[in-house]
């Protein structure tokens, strides 16, 4: 089983973001992670999980809070995890110190995530981050200090100020960072957020996004999803596998044998109630389709054996069309920037 856990304090909101998170609820941290505790008890006690195969802390920003909040959590963990259990905590590069970084190291954490988004301080500043490039590259420093030998780096482009000469300066950067992975996303305008709306704050370029992406791989990062790179992040592979999950925290989602489990949406109504679930049970046809979604996006691929008639029949035609490649009964598409468009045209 996949675990993933929200912790939604943040030092200060990104304009950009659309995550359930605050930056004035600290004074509600403790109250959160011990509600954080009954949750997960409950989860994995009523899903009788014998075994965990990765968690992932998420926000919000997990470096945000005291690391010692985090003890009561692995304490429950643990008991079910592997040597080969992928745990990851999500961390912003002025808040992860060297000693929080050693204190979740040594809990149990083999992986860290920083998001870092840009290398420029005006695309920093646009974007909301209260760090420097600079404490960029002393964290990725002080995790392999801690001990960390998988670490990720997020980027945002498409962003206005994003040029091929300012996206190739962003990638030599990463090429003098000891990461193993890189997470690199074109901005989006969600809506309920400050860029809701705001198309001058995007170059919407089919071919920048293209230039990024062939620069990430000539750095080495080898491309397996979208907006992922590098060493393979297995909790983020498993939810494009369609694996079960479990989330735990205000705002998160879980998905088990067909039903999504929503937790409450803010941090008081969680606080009261944190084992409350709302359920939506999937019908087979929003199955397929998300199959074929996030197979469409990814390296995993689209089963044929999952595919209507008039699915298949299409699918087919993209192959002899050398937009999908076919092999040992799984459709797999070269080009993931088209992923949207091709999942439309199977689905019909």
């Amino acid at each position: 089983m996949q675990v993933y856990i929200h912790v939604p304090f943040c030092e200060s909101k990104c304009p950009y973001c659309a995550f359930g998170s605050s930056d004035d609820d600290f004074n509600k941290t403790k109250a959160y992670f011990q509600a954080l505790v009954l949750d997960l008890n409950f989860q994995l006690k009523s899903q009788n999980v014998k075994e965990i195969s990765s968690v992932f802390f998420g926000g919000g920003t997990p470096s945000a809070v005291n690391a010692k909040f985090y003890d009561e959590i692995f304490d429950v963990l643990l008991p079910l995890c592997t040597p080969s259990t992928e745990i990851t905590l999500e961390a912003n590069p002025n808040s992860a110190s060297l000693a929080w970084l050693k204190h979740v190291k040594n809990l149990g954490a083999n992986r860290i995530s920083f998001g870092a988004q840009s290398f420029f301080e005006d695309k920093l500043k646009f974007l909301g981050r209260i760090h420097s490039k600079e404490q960029i590259f002393k964290a990725v420093e002080n995790a392999g200090k801690a001990g960390f030998e998988s670490i990720n780096l997020d980027l945002i482009y498409d962003t206005k100020f994003d040029t091929k000469k300012h996206l190739l300066a962003e990638v030599e950067n990463l090429k003098s960072l000891a990461i193993t992975h890189l997470s690199a996303y074109s901005l989006t305008l969600e809506e309920n957020t400050p860029f809701a709306g705001k198309k001058s704050y995007k170059k919407d370029s089919d071919s920048l996004a293209k230039f990024m992406i062939e620069q990430i791989g000539l750095a080495g990062f080898g491309q397996y999803e979208i907006s992922n790179f590098g060493q393979i992040c297995k909790h983020n592979l498993g939810y494009w596998q369609g694996k079960n999950y479990l989330g735990a925290g205000a705002f998160s989602v879980g998905f088990v044998d067909g039903t999504r489990y929503y937790a409450k949406n803010s941090i008081d109504a969680y606080i009261a109630q944190p084992m409350h679930r709302e359920k939506e049970i999937l019908s087979q046809n929003e199955l397929v389709r998300e199959h074929i979604f996030l197979g469409l996006r990814s390296i995993v691929g689209v089963d044929a054996t999952r595919l209507n008639k008039s699915q298949l029949s299409r699918a087919n035609l993209l192959v002899e069309n050398k937009k999908l490649d076919l092999k040992n009964g799984k459709f797999y598409n070269p080009n993931f920037l088209l992923s949207d468009e091709i999942a439309l045209f199977i689905e019909g």
